[in-house]
């Protein structure tokens, strides 16, 4: 600071250092403003997502509750008698001769 004092009065050298000062401080405050835009957009992107993912979790516990009750139609069906047996395995067989069937003309279609 001894050399910049040198042939300049003190209160240039303080305009001087006021003014660098002030400049670093605009700087500083610009970089804080885009901080502060980018941490508000994480937040909402984050709250977004929660959102998302509660949407999912509902989605989820419905299709669990159709499961469940399809495996317990399933079951006493199958506990019943013979005649469902009987029944349970063609419908069995003609949802795998569809499967197969719509797998075919799928791949067919897409060739």
């Amino acid at each position: 600071m001894a050399e910049w004092g040198r042939g300049q009065s003190p209160n240039a050298v303080e305009d001087m250092l006021d003014v660098e000062n002030k400049r670093m401080a605009d700087s500083l405050a610009s970089k804080v403003t885009r901080l502060k835009s980018l941490a508000l957009d994480i937040d909402k992107d984050a709250d977004d997502q929660n959102r998302y993912l509660d949407g999912m979790d509902s989605d989820f516990m419905s299709v669990t509750g159709l499961l469940t009750g399809s495996v317990k139609r399933f079951s006493t069906m199958t506990r019943s008698g013979r005649d469902n047996r009987k029944l349970l395995c063609s419908v069995s067989a003609g949802l795998i001769v569809v499967f197969f069937i719509l797998y075919y003309l799928v791949s067919k279609a897409g060739t």
